[in-house]
């Protein structure tokens, strides 16, 4: 049976799970120590999945696409996340064999080496659009961050969980928040779209304290990340904080306190975010205490629109979700600004929307030493490739944020504009005069010939 919401925002996101590893760090005080990747138990359906085909990447990303063949969704355009642990902390050719063997899946066939599997997507039927890698704060500088760019990544999601070095200590995190600021920065300069993870709830906060902690990732410029996913906190079976759960030493929020705070941080979050997920996928048997409801969102959004509050992130405002829940209004679409300050450079954020602010499309970029656009995304169902569009994929759309975007970077005195860009999409831009540079990593163009019109 088909699940609309799978491919609903213009692509098939399609994980891939890594083998057990532990943290070099240690454990922190909610993460189970059980025989799974961590942060996951050994029944979490992704885990399940992975482990059956004994955490073979090539075997997991062939599953998947029959899987969403046989939901009916398209597989044309591929988001390719790696989950499971700290990715980059495994060996160099453990890593460069593993992404690979993704892109080997997708291509349906075997490669020589990385490069030569990266050229073949470009022109797959599976084509790999993004590739996002999870990792710590700790776990990110010059060396990782080329890394990942050589392996074709696009986002990087980071394990925040709280900005607030006495907690990080009590939980025994193992980094710092100057970590969190320093690998923010060098990740957005490096052109990365940017998510936190946060773990409302957890040891040594409160409500008041998660809210106080929310609106300072979003009002100083040393984080301000693209996405956010939030996961209260669990007491997990195998976790230490079980210990102190039984000791009657720390007690997770309740479901209604749960609510009331997420709709809180909903309200809160700025337009130009995407509150990606909210809870944890954990199995029921693997659960002490804490919130069960994995579909919280689902009541949260309803509760919501019937108290009729004002949200602006980017899930709620999405296309394929309005035309869903029968919302849309109008198709006339207009192009917004947005401008920030954000980890020592200058954000613009450009979204198409109509006149109800329900989102079509968005382009991000950022100005430092170089221009670069971080992402460029157009929302709603996703179609194959040169499916004719009816509402927002495939109708020019994208070539009216890059033409605006290529006049804003000319008008401030950039000569050039990057695009990170996940392999499958290269094509799409050389249509548009960009080309690969030297070091086989961006798509860029030159910007000198450009008019410098008032945008």
């Amino acid at each position: 049976m088909r699940k609309p919401t799978k491919t609903i925002s213009g692509v098939a996101p399609l994980a891939v799970m890594l083998p057990p590893r532990k943290c070099r760090h240690g454990t922190c005080l909610y993460c189970p120590s059980l025989n799974a990747p961590q942060s996951y138990t050994p029944e979490s359906p992704a885990v399940l999945r992975a482990k059956r085909l004994q955490y073979n990447p090539k075997k997991q990303v062939k599953a998947r696409l029959e899987a969403f063949k046989a939901m009916g969704h398209p597989t044309d355009k591929i988001e390719l996340i790696i989950m499971g642990g700290t990715f980059l902390n495994y060996p160099k050719k453990f890593k460069e064999n593993f992404i690979k063997q993704c892109y080997d899946a997708l291509n349906n066939k075997t490669s020589l080496n990385l490069e030569k599997a990266k050229t073949f997507n470009q022109t797959s039927k599976h084509r790999c659009v993004a590739l996002c890698i999870e990792t710590r704060p700790d776990v990110c500088n010059d060396e990782q961050i080329n890394e990942m760019l050589k392996f074709g990544a696009t986002r990087v999601e980071l394990g925040v969980q709280a900005i607030d070095d006495k907690i990080y200590k009590k939980v025994n995190r193992g980094h710092s928040v100057k970590d969190v600021i320093i690998a923010t920065k060098k990740l957005k300069q490096a052109g990365f779209k940017v998510g936190y993870h946060i773990m409302p709830g957890i040891p040594g906060s409160n409500e008041k304290k998660d809210i106080q902690m929310y609106k300072k990732i979003f009002s100083s410029p040393e984080f301000k990340p693209d996405q956010i996913k939030i996961y209260p906190c669990q007491v997990l079976k195998g976790a230490e904080l079980e210990k102190l759960y039984f000791q009657k030493k720390f007690i997770p929020y309740t479901k209604e306190q749960t609510k009331k705070l997420l709709i809180k941080l909903l309200q809160l979050t700025p337009e130009y975010v995407r509150v990606m997920r909210i809870m944890r996928e954990i199995p029921p048997s693997f659960l002490t205490a804490g919130i069960i409801n994995i579909d919280l969102r689902k009541d949260i959004e309803e509760e919501i629109r019937k108290r009729k509050l004002k949200i602006k992130e980017i899930r709620f405002r999405e296309i394929g979700f309005a035309l869903r829940d029968k919302r849309i209004t109008g198709k006339k679409i207009k192009i917004k600004k947005i401008f920030y300050e954000a980890s020592d450079g200058k954000e613009i954020f450009l979204q198409a929307v109509n006149k109800d602010n329900i989102l079509f499309g968005l382009l991000r970029l950022r100005l430092d030493k170089n221009a670069t656009i971080r992402e460029l995304h157009i929302y709603g169902p996703a179609l194959k490739l040169r499916e004719k569009g009816k509402i927002s994929q495939h109708m020019g759309l994208g070539k009216r944020l890059l033409k605006l975007a290529e006049m804003i970077a000319a008008k401030k005195g950039y000569k050039k504009l990057r695009i990170i860009s996940g392999i499958g999409v290269r094509q799409y831009y050389q249509k548009f005069g960009y080309s690969l540079d030297k070091e086989k990593i961006y798509m860029e163009k030159k910007l000198s010939n450009l008019s410098n019109k008032n945008t």
